[in-house]
């Protein structure tokens, strides 16, 4: 693939990726507004978003097995833990801006898990397994991923149980 149009398709990708998720996330406020048309309307339109990153991903080569989804996957993980959002959060320290230095340190505790659980699953996947696993139990207020029953409090944001979705 020519250089132009390969970065062209990682730029529409990356948009609509971002449409996928901005749209998912207006669904859940007109929901909670009481706008179900409304919802569902953003729901539809970002499943096409998604179709439309998935075809340009294919395109990109960057659809493979599941062992190599899961090295990316960690791959994409660890680089958030070791440079992405440290650096991220060390700016937003040093501007004192509160709100993205809890964002961010949220994020940053949550993919150490997450590099954990696709490491864990790659190892397994190498052996021509399905992993094994329970109820994935996502704290809504900061993304804490646990495998199991959702515990009594968040062990990073401190969210009530009520707070976890369970998967």
């Amino acid at each position: 693939m020519r250089k132009m149009t390969e970065q062209n398709l990682r730029d529409a990708f990356s948009g609509e990726s971002q449409a996928h998720m901005k749209y998912q996330i207006y669904s859940t406020v007109a929901e909670k507004e009481g706008f179900p048309n409304v919802a569902k309307l953003f729901k539809a339109i970002a499943y096409a978003e998604l179709v439309h990153a998935r075809n340009h991903l294919k395109e990109l080569g960057g659809i493979n097995d599941s062992v190599a989804n899961l090295q990316d996957a960690f791959d994409g993980e660890t680089f958030e833990i070791e440079e992405m959002y440290p650096a991220y959060k060390a700016v937003a320290e040093l501007q004192e801006e509160k709100g993205a230095v809890r964002s961010t340190h949220y994020a940053l505790e949550a993919e150490k898990i997450h590099a954990v659980m696709y490491d864990d699953a790659k190892k397994v996947v190498m052996e021509k397994k399905d992993i094994t696993i329970g109820t994935i139990q996502v704290c809504d207020v900061c993304g804490y991923t646990h495998d199991g029953d959702a515990p009594d409090k968040c062990p990073v944001c401190s969210a009530p149980k009520s707070k976890f979705l369970a998967f």
